[in-house]
């Protein structure tokens, strides 16, 4: 049997970051078993879908470089389909219409809570022959009401229910639109979806879908259902855990690359692995090291992942990457800079943010400067600046080793530790504190640069003295 499996998100908002994991478990399960993945997009919900999302579902999963074959199927221009499914059921005696109101459904189910009982269907319209006047019905299915329903679970194992505990679920709204349960279920059987991997929020739905293959005497593909992400508190992972969305851990500053590595990670394993590359998951990736319990999400974990796939990357791939994150646009002369500077800027970034944050060193001179830096804008700094500023003016070529050796002859000359000057040089060039070697900044910024920056600092700190 050739594998189909299919991912179909709902375009009513933005992609949550659980869902690009099935996203991604389904497309490894494909590319494992050299089948197909497929898209699908939801969008029945007419008033809360919009184009806007969907682009966006498009665009991430390209940036995480999940691709699809075929073209997208847009649930909307399916729903004729959908209803001649519904039609053909009651020909058939396998669905019936139902003309109980909402008034009256709504005073059963009050009635069901007040005595302890839970609410379903209670079949009232099943024999119904009659049409009720001035009644839209709506279209339900005659549920199996005795025997039991099994779902061989590709994750949970067997999971059984009896069929008494289902209702007759309404297969067309009065107003003639398909539900959920309905559309759902026809595009997969026409679409040929073998394998339907999703979350476990929906194994629930998975009994009642069931009922509908039977009705209309499909085969039933093969079910996988994920247990959820949690976020660190173990709640369900939401955006008051700081961010829910693959659009958030973009704009945070994660690489595609290092999203992909932790989802995969979050519920599968392969033994002690934690760096795995694309190849390797593929290569890998089986239903047998999928986990049954709710993963947690934790932050330093996929900032850690991170880190490692920047200092992987290519250089200048890494900086076509840090552009938009730049608070300044460079000139190409700064856009070298940060390249000569790059192995050094990456090693200590966990994000693209910060990477870029960092990286403005060579792009602009400080227009700020850390409160720290005070501390190393006394007289007797500012007069160390000056003589360091002397070397750099004086030095034929700029070199990181020779710069260093130079400086630490004038620590040793002026009684002051190298450390002394060096935060100095720090604090003039960049603004803060922390940053790669002083001295290969200066190499790289130029004479003229780092003169200049030397002496806007001296200036600045000279006149609140």
């Amino acid at each position: 049997m050739s594998v189909r499996v299919r991912f179909a998100p709902s375009p009513t908002g933005v992609l949550h970051i659980g869902s690009v994991r099935t996203a991604l478990f389904n497309w490894l399960f494909a590319r494992h078993n050299g089948g197909k993945f497929l898209l699908r997009i939801e969008d029945t919900d007419k008033l809360r879908s919009t184009d806007e999302n969907t682009k966006s579902i498009f665009e991430i999963l390209r940036w995480l470089d999940v691709d699809w074959d075929d073209e997208p199927v847009i649930q909307s221009t399916r729903v004729a389909r959908h209803k001649d499914v519904a039609l053909s059921l009651i020909e058939q005696g396998r669905a019936y219409y139902c003309y109980c109101t909402p008034e009256e459904l709504a005073q059963k189910k009050e009635l069901a809570v007040k005595n302890g009982r839970s609410y379903k269907y209670d079949g009232t319209c099943r024999g119904r022959k009659d049409k009720v006047d001035g009644v839209a019905p709506v279209v339900r299915l005659k549920a199996e009401m005795t025997g039991k329903t099994t779902v061989d679970d590709m994750v949970q194992g067997d999971v059984t229910i009896e069929n008494s505990q289902l209702d007759d679920l309404v297969l067309l709204r009065s107003d003639g639109t398909p539900t959920y349960m309905l559309s759902v279920v026809v595009d997969d059987h026409d679409m040929g979806i073998t394998h339907v991997i999703r979350g476990d929020d929906h194994l629930t739905n998975t009994f009642r879908q069931i009922q509908i293959y039977k009705a209309c005497g499909w085969g039933v593909p093969c079910f996988g259902h994920i247990p959820l992400i949690y976020g660190s508190d173990g709640a369900k992972l939401s955006k008051r855990h700081g961010a829910a969305s693959a659009e958030d851990y973009r704009s945070l500053g994660y690489l595609p690359e290092a999203i992909s590595n932790y989802l995969l990670r979050l519920g599968w394993s392969h033994g002690d692995d934690e760096i795995i590359s694309r190849d390797q998951a593929v290569e890998w990736f089986s239903f047998d090291n999928v986990g049954k319990s709710p993963s947690r999400f934790d932050m330093a974990k996929l900032q850690n992942l991170n880190a490692h796939y920047m200092r992987q990357r290519d250089n200048r791939s890494l900086l076509e990457y840090l552009l938009p994150f730049l608070t300044k646009v460079p000139d190409e002369e700064q856009k070298v800079r940060i390249l000569q500077g790059m192995d050094s800027l990456k090693e200590r970034a966990k994000t693209v943010i910060e990477l870029a944050d960092a990286a403005m060193i060579y792009v602009a001179a400080p227009d700020t400067f850390e409160d720290r830096c005070s501390k190393y804008a006394t007289p007797r700094h500012l007069e160390l600046l000056g003589k360091v500023r002397t070397i750099i003016e004086t030095m034929p070529q700029l070199k990181e080793a020779a710069l260093c050796e130079s400086v630490k002859t004038l620590a040793k000359d002026e009684g002051v530790k190298l450390v002394e000057i060096a935060q100095a040089i720090r604090a003039a060039l960049c603004g803060k504190l922390v940053s790669p070697s002083v001295f290969e900044i200066i190499a790289i910024l130029g004479k003229n640069e780092s003169v200049d920056r030397i002496d806007g600092f001296v200036s600045r700190f000279r006149n609140k003295i």
